[in-house]
């Protein structure tokens, strides 16, 4: 398995996250790892209930050491096959305490491109400068360090 992944942020941004790499998968099997949800959860560890679907919101337990008392939700936004994926969610909520409902969401963006060698994934997550401040900075963070792993788990998944 080769994964070339890069930042590819000019200057630091406090709005969004991007990532980008290369997968020495199909466009098709790159595409099924993140438009099913059952394989999303394989590599994402997280348990879904449901299908994505346009519109639809779906929820699932984090299988991730630690993080076994999180219930995360996707509010599916867009999917335009084997090319871009979107959803909203809640960054970083992980406090069971906490009803983060009221608060702004993040949009997290998949778009593939067919390369040479295989395909091209760049994610992007933006929005968080509508986070609560007293929150944004550690969401903003957790999350950045969160995709560089998933990038990783997501090239094991497919290769």
């Amino acid at each position: 398995m080769t994964v070339k992944a890069q930042e590819t942020q000019d200057r630091p941004s406090t709005d969004r996250i991007e990532k980008k790499v290369e997968l020495r998968a199909s466009r098709s099997r790159v595409w099924r790892a993140i438009s099913t949800a059952e394989e999303f959860g394989a590599w994402f560890r997280v348990n879904l209930e449901g299908v994505f679907a346009e519109g639809a919101t779906i929820r699932g337990r984090i299988t991730h050491p630690g993080y076994e008392h999180v219930t995360m939700e996707m509010l599916v936004e867009r999917i335009e096959p084997e090319r871009y994926f979107s959803y909203r969610w809640h960054p970083y909520a992980i406090d069971p305490a906490v009803d983060y409902s009221p608060e702004p969401t993040t949009l997290v963006e998949f778009i593939l491109e067919e390369t040479e060698r295989g395909t091209a994934v760049t994610i992007v997550e933006s929005g968080f400068d509508r986070i609560p401040l007293a929150r944004r900075a550690e969401a903003f963070r957790m999350n950045d360090n969160g995709w560089a792993g998933q990038i990783k788990n997501l090239a094991r998944h497919v290769s």
